[in-house]
């Protein structure tokens, strides 16, 4: 039986108007410190979003979920993020922000394998 470790992770929500407080989920973020894992998956239904809000700029919020994915990679493209250690790439991209790309509070489990956990939860959340 493989060990369980302690994994926290947060759903990526739109929020086209934030002042109505009113999102869509669109994916998960999810990071182990001990699998020294970081990653995100995600998925945009332009169908849908475009049906939430009219005026979404969805090329936009690509280009922002793009850099999500860079800062979890730890990628050069990054910039100063990008640099950070897992744990601080981590909090900040779970970060309170009043922005149309958001995420939930951030919850904790315990995982045999972060990549699955992610697909499952991902499945559960999003789809």
């Amino acid at each position: 039986m493989q060990q369980k470790h302690l994994f926290e992770y947060a759903v990526i929500r739109v929020v086209p108007r934030v002042e109505r407080e009113e999102f869509l989920n669109i994916g998960v973020i999810l990071y182990c410190a001990k699998q020294k894992f970081l990653q995100t998956k995600y998925q945009l239904d332009e169908a849908r979003l475009q049906a939430f809000y009219t005026g979404l700029d969805v090329a936009e919020l690509k280009e922002h979920l793009c850099s999500f994915e860079r800062i979890c990679q730890g990628d050069k493209e990054a910039g100063p993020i990008g640099k950070l250690d897992i744990a601080s790439r981590f909090r900040w991209l779970t970060a309170t922000r009043s922005t149309v790309l958001q995420t939930s509070k951030v919850h904790p489990g315990m995982t045999e394998d972060a990549l699955l956990t992610l697909s499952r939860l991902f499945d559960q959340l999003v789809l």
